[in-house]
């Protein structure tokens, strides 16, 4: 089990800069992938960024690349997701999730854990 809990939304005029973190809770922390999501209202739950469990790795959707940039720090039990020139669009909750350390870490459905999200609202 991996219990998730998300930090460091908030409201940020476009063009500006934020940076999640996601702590973990359980020993095994360093085995699981870890990615981003993002939802906004009325729309589907989408990978914004993901890493493997060992950092050697990462995955970013096509809309952030260049912009946002996912790192983890496995003695802290922490992943993070620094957002720089935001937009507007990117108004959403931000999830983080956690799945075991193998095959594809790139899709929702991959991920067996959720934290409660964090409300990001970006103000032109």
């Amino acid at each position: 089990q991996v219990q998730l809990v998300e930090s460091g939304g908030g409201l940020v005029q476009a063009g500006g800069s934020l940076r999640l973190s996601c702590a973990a809770s359980g020993r095994t922390f360093s085995s699981y992938d870890m990615g981003w999501f993002r939802q906004a209202p009325g729309k589907e739950r989408d990978v914004v960024a993901a890493i493997r469990w060992s950092g050697s790795s990462t995955y970013y959707a096509d809309s952030v690349k260049g912009r946002f940039t996912i790192s983890r720090d496995n003695a802290k039990n922490t992943v993070y997701l620094q957002m720089n020139s935001l937009k507007t669009e990117e108004t959403a909750v931000y999830y983080c999730g956690a799945r075991p350390g193998i095959g594809n870490y790139f899709t929702k459905e991959a991920y067996n854990y959720w934290g409660p999200g964090t409300q990001v609202t970006v103000s032109s």
